[in-house]
């Protein structure tokens, strides 16, 4: 391989082992239920605050763990897309 080609396969690699340490934390229900995603898009925790959840309304609850979580993958989605954008336009240049 091109020295061009070994740099950007590094470069890839490095990105993908910092999107790994990258955590998007996102609220819902006014800090109700706080997420933590990962930049590889994957749900690191939940956390629910029993103060604020009314157990006799548990739609409540999922309603603000689903937009919590959709909240988070895709802001999780945004920085990846970010950090990526700089390499893939020399994808190209791989041959893959």
């Amino acid at each position: 391989m091109a020295f061009d080609q070994v740099k950007m396969i590094n470069q890839l690699r490095k990105a993908q082992n910092d999107l790994k340490k990258e955590i998007i934390e996102v609220e819902a229900g006014e800090g109700a239920v706080v997420i933590q995603v990962t930049g590889e898009l994957k749900l690191k925790s939940v956390k629910i605050d029993p103060e604020q959840v009314d157990l006799d309304d548990i739609s409540e609850l999922e309603h603000w763990i689903e937009i919590a979580v959709r909240d988070g993958l895709a802001k999780a989605q945004e920085v990846a897309a970010e950090k990526m954008k700089p390499l893939m336009g020399n994808l190209g240049n791989l041959g893959l």
